[in-house]
């Protein structure tokens, strides 16, 4: 696979909220029957002239199929037909079209029915997933490439892959396997930044970066990262990484590590959290000595650290931060995605009650999850190549930390869904941590605000409204990519562009009419912004930490290495 594909198959995702209760209550009931499909049902029935035209012309396009008059053919980036055997052999064309055929009958029955749009959404789904998976180029030896295999291996690919899906099937995720980590070793070619752990509570720990300067700004950066994977998607391959890129460019850089929790730590919630980057803030300014830093966040890390910067606005102590960045972040989850669709407070209190019955939610399952709300391109795009081919999937450092998964305590899981699913965020006093109301209108230090046009998990226009919520002036960033490719996205990729608009209105679609376009990455936009809010220069630091806080492991620290 290229490295523009497996990007790709990186950035396939869904909305946080989805995940987090799917994940709980496990992806197989999307494949069951329910009161949509049953009203899908009765809506056909109901226009029995409809259904029947459609399936009279769904029989009139098979005999056409037969006598090989029939135009089907697959959309254009279809990936899967793309072998030419797939239309030179006449046995293999007339399957794929009869296949095409009922994919696009079936599409149209749904979009026939009188459906709500919450009905319609999980009906869509379920018929997708079922029609993706009885795709004709997942069945071996007739998919040419797998047949072809067999010949060149004498069976070989088929052994391969079947002793493989006997592994993938035996452990959770059970799904196919979507990484060659065997490449990857971290500290050394991936999170291989220099640094120091400095501080280190039961809940995290706090990563010192050696500068790549002579001389570093004033002013430091913390970084909260997601609680859902390891900290180091900004600390990737040399290259590719966030904080090496920043540590490069006189910014003293800290960022946190969560602690994998496990059935001990089940009552961690939002003040836990939020109490332990209250901590690793105080260890920041007495390591640098600097009253101010500025606080970023990423994804469901930067729901924490806006929760964090709105707690210290309240107790008026705002003056502690220079600025707040907050990556791929959604604040506001009023059509998040398909949050409405597929869950509902009823799902919500149950996968709440399932992972407070564990004592968290498995990060497999969340992998799982993830995987089977896109299948084309996480299951059946990796079935064909490990199965069926007997190949090992890319080894792509994305993919890499995407596979490295941690658990989530199931204090911190029902938070996150009670948020979500009733936008607390968006009203002040909605949500009360530490004892304090939270408001962030307060908050009226400056923010530097990224998403990605492309992202499924934070959608652009969510990450936008964050815009409207805090007090203070905001810089809006929307990256050309999704949400991985949004981080990772390194100066010199000749593909990159973002935009930007200083007019933040509340439409998120005329902010982009009147945005302008930028040829690079975010990266040396983001460090123009800091530059001008982390002070003057000084000489770097030659130790790191401080007289008390001495150094206590090399990075990337002892957490990331918790399963």
């Amino acid at each position: 696979m290229s490295s523009s594909t497996t990007t790709r198959l990186a950035d396939a995702a869904a909305p946080l909220d989805v995940l987090l209760v799917d994940a709980a209550l496990g992806p197989v009931r999307r494949f069951l029957p329910d009161m949509s499909t049953a009203r899908w049902a009765v809506s056909l029935a109901r226009r029995p002239r409809t259904t029947a035209r459609r399936l009279g012309a769904l029989a009139g396009e098979t005999a056409k199929v037969v006598v090989g008059t029939s135009d089907v053919t697959p959309r254009r980036g279809d990936r899967r037909f793309t072998d030419p055997a797939w239309t030179e052999n006449p046995l293999l064309r007339r399957l794929v079209q009869v296949y095409l055929a009922s994919g696009r009958t079936v599409d149209q029955l749904v979009a026939d029915a009188d459906l709500d749009p919450r009905d319609r959404k999980r009906v869509r789904f379920l018929v997708e997933n079922v029609v993706e998976a009885m795709a004709p180029s997942n069945v071996p030896l007739v998919n040419p490439a797998s047949a072809k295999a067999v010949i060149d291996t004498a069976g070989l690919s088929l052994v391969r892959g079947g002793t493989q899906l006997v592994k993938d099937l035996a452990s959770s995720p059970r799904v196919p396997e979507m990484v060659d980590t065997s490449g990857f070793t971290l500290g050394e070619n991936i999170a291989a930044t220099p640094g120091s752990v400095v501080f280190r509570n039961e809940v995290l720990e706090l990563i010192q970066y050696v500068p790549q300067c002579d001389e570093v700004h004033e002013v430091p950066v913390m970084i909260v990262p997601p609680t859902i994977n390891k900290f180091y998607a900004i600390d990737l391959s040399p290259g590719r990484s966030l904080v090496e890129f920043s540590t490069q460019n006189n910014r003293q850089m800290f960022v946190i590590s969560w602690r994998n929790p496990d059935t001990r730590h089940s009552a961690w919630n939002f003040d836990t959290y939020v109490g332990s980057i209250l901590e690793a803030l105080d260890a920041v300014e007495e390591i640098t000595g600097s009253a101010q830093t500025v606080l970023a966040g990423i994804c469901s890390g930067g729901i924490l650290a806006s929760i964090t910067a709105a707690y210290l606005a309240g107790i008026g102590r705002q003056d502690r931060l220079a600025g707040i960045v907050l990556a791929v972040t959604v604040i506001d989850n009023h059509d998040a995605g398909t949050v409405g669709a597929l869950s509902d407070p009823r799902m919500a209190a149950l996968a709440k009650a399932r992972s407070a019955q564990k004592g968290f939610l498995d990060g497999r399952s969340l992998a799982e999850v993830f995987a089977w709300l896109r299948p084309s391109d996480l299951i059946w795009n990796y079935w064909v190549n490990n199965y069926l081919l007997g190949k090992k999937p890319p080894a792509f450092d994305i993919l890499f930390w995407n596979a490295d998964t941690t658990r989530m305590s199931a204090g911190l899981h029902a938070d996150f869904v009670d948020l979500a699913v009733e936008n607390q965020l968006t009203r002040a006093g909605a949500l009360t941590v530490l004892g304090q109301p939270i408001d962030l209108g307060k908050v009226t230090v400056d923010s530097y605000i990224v998403a990605g046009i492309a992202d499924h998990i934070t959608p652009w226009e969510n990450c936008y409204r964050t815009t409207q919520l805090f007090g203070g002036s905001t810089r809006f960033i929307l990256s050309t990519s999704g949400h991985i490719a949004a981080l990772v996205n390194p100066p010199g990729n000749p593909k990159a562009t973002f935009h930007t608009n200083d007019e933040h209105g509340p439409d998120a679609k005329a902010w982009l009419t009147g945005a302008e376009t930028h040829q690079g990455s975010w990266w040396n936009d983001v460090a123009q912004w800091l530059d001008t809010r982390c002070g003057e220069l000084k000489p770097a630091p030659k130790e790191m930490g401080s007289t008390r806080l001495q150094p206590l492991a090399e990075a990337p620290g002892t957490y990331v290495f918790d399963k």
